[in-house]
């Protein structure tokens, strides 16, 4: 069909069959990273992707040129479906196209890094609070800490008595906040 060389079809098909089989691959390995806790590892995976996609954004480039060339030089259109010969050059530029909207989504994704990746789906609730929320409900009034020395207590108290006052002054005052 171009220009009588089976070699450019070959080309495209194996493009084709090969960035399918790629998409699979990198749909599932991105449904298994947000199970990933290993931050190294969703790194190279990420990098692997963005690597992968470049590549298939210039070999789909590579399939446009060859096709629009050798439809360009064929001589003898007799017999030919001129339509499909047109629809694998227009649908190998589109390609150009997709692959490279997923080698910048995967630039993207690169360039936000590990700590906005969140493990299983989770979507922290305030991202710009700079300290989280108390839990302790309004009525909570926590006692004032009392220091203690572990000294040896009298014989005649029990181990275990709240409020024992040291029997040693260290001079120790707590700061005031």
């Amino acid at each position: 069909m171009f220009n009588q060389k089976d070699s450019a079809c070959q080309f495209s098909v194996a493009i084709g069959v090969i960035a399918f089989l790629a998409c699979g691959v990198f749909t599932v390995l991105d449904i298994y990273m947000s199970f990933m806790s290993n931050a190294p590892d969703r790194k190279y995976m990420v990098l692997g992707e963005l690597a992968f996609s470049g590549l298939w954004t210039f070999l789909w480039f590579v399939c446009f040129c060859v096709l629009a060339n050798e439809w360009s030089h064929t001589q003898s259109i007799i017999g030919i479906p001129v339509e499909a010969a047109q629809a694998t050059i227009a649908f190998s530029f589109f390609s150009i196209a997709t692959w490279g909207i997923l080698t910048y989504f995967t630039l993207i994704r690169y360039r936000r890094g590990v700590p906005d990746m969140t493990l299983h789906g989770e979507v922290p609730s305030d991202q710009h609070a700079p300290y989280p929320p108390t839990y302790a409900p309004p009525s909570y009034n926590p006692t004032p800490y009392n220091p203690t020395t572990y000294s040896t207590y009298p014989s005649d108290q029990p181990a275990f008595v709240p409020n024992i006052q040291p029997t040693v002054d260290s001079g120790y005052q707590p700061p005031n906040y």
